[in-house]
């Protein structure tokens, strides 16, 4: 029977997963353009500065997330299939499908996928209270929803129950475990969401902040997890590939707020929670420049920033969109490794 390194396995999951999105783009992109499932883009009245700088970017289609989580999806069956199927061999060995490591991921992948394509249609055709789809409190609600489900499978059929802080151990947090669990969850779905807002951003702040998780399951010998994160990444890198400025089409709430629900669920299961906000300090940044405005707007009636979150600011101040979308690569990418290189001293 052949079998792999996992490092190598790894990376040639990655990279099946990179062409097997490039192959399906087209195929997506078409449908998009064939039934014009554009998003509709803030009215001045609703948001002066977002409509100033994105109005040129009417008529451009959404859910371009699909390819991401499609393509992960559909390799993850695959490969499942083919080792229930075949007794050994080099497509045997390429399953990573495995309940104690994968499974609640993926499914949070594609059942929060699923609510933000319902959204993100709800967007094109203009439904919804304000004709831009679920409300935020709507969205809230069904991701937190999913979050309890994930807290009660972890803490009751997984037996999580502790919390890894950085060079003090373990602690034992009990119940509490559950919302604590449900926080970082909705928390990093909403940030994930708020960051997408700019041609290419999002996708290469993700692509960072899953490769530093995927190292650390690897670090960890969860090989079949960091798989997980490899397989994201290689479908992220092809969606960057059609994603960056000018886009052909944006990620929509199918891709944001899913892959942030799976980040959320990659950091528990790696236990290892307390670095996401290193990792991903961009996606904290992000939603805390939009409480700071809404709570600014609310109790002092002025605005703290031009726009939120906090790269329309950044537009408003002047700065191009691919300026502000390299820079925030560059910062991504300095984070998650940051947040590796806390990992590793703390495990050494």
């Amino acid at each position: 029977m052949i079998e792999f390194q996992p490092i190598i396995r790894i990376f040639f999951l990655s990279a099946l997963a990179f062409v097997a999105a490039m192959a399906f783009t087209p195929i997506w992109a078409g449908i998009l353009y064939r039934y014009k499932l554009r998003k509709k883009i803030r009215t001045f009245e609703a948001a002066p500065v977002f409509a100033k700088f994105h109005e040129k970017k009417a008529g451009t289609p959404t859910m371009g997330g699909v390819i991401i989580w499609f393509t992960v999806g559909c390799l993850a069956l695959l490969f499942f299939i083919i080792r229930q199927l075949v007794p050994s061999g080099f497509w045997h060995e390429l399953n990573f499908l495995t309940r104690q490591q994968t499974w609640l991921p993926l499914g949070a992948l594609i059942a929060s996928a699923l609510v933000g394509l319902t959204d993100d249609y709800f967007n094109v055709k203009g439904w919804g209270p304000k004709g831009g789809g679920l409300q935020v409190r709507h969205k809230l609600i069904i991701y937190t929803a999913i979050a309890i489900v994930g807290a009660f499978w972890f803490y009751s059929k997984l037996g999580f129950s502790l919390i890894h802080v950085p060079f003090l151990g373990n602690f034992e947090f009990g119940w509490w475990y559950i919302p604590l669990f449900i926080f970082i969850i909705v928390s990093t779905a909403f940030s994930v969401n708020e960051i997408d807002g700019l041609d290419g951003l999002s996708g290469g702040t993700l692509l960072a902040a899953f490769g530093a998780f995927g190292a650390i399951a690897f670090a960890q010998q969860r090989y079949e997890l960091a798989a997980l994160c490899g397989v994201i990444g290689g479908a992220l890198l092809a969606f960057l590939w059609f994603n960056i400025p000018p886009a052909r089409f944006f990620m929509g709430d199918t891709g944001s707020i899913s892959l942030g629900v799976t980040l959320g669920i990659v950091a528990m299961l790696t236990n290892q929670a307390l670095l996401l906000p290193v990792i991903g300090l961009l996606f904290v940044m992000e939603s805390l420049s939009v409480i700071v405005q809404l709570i600014s707007k609310k109790f002092f009636g002025k605005k703290l920033f031009l726009s939120a979150p906090i790269h329309h600011h950044l537009e408003a101040m002047g700065w191009s969109e691919s300026k502000i979308v390299m820079r925030f690569w560059v910062i991504a990418a300095v984070t998650a490794i940051i947040g590796l290189v806390i990992f590793l001293v703390d495990k050494s």
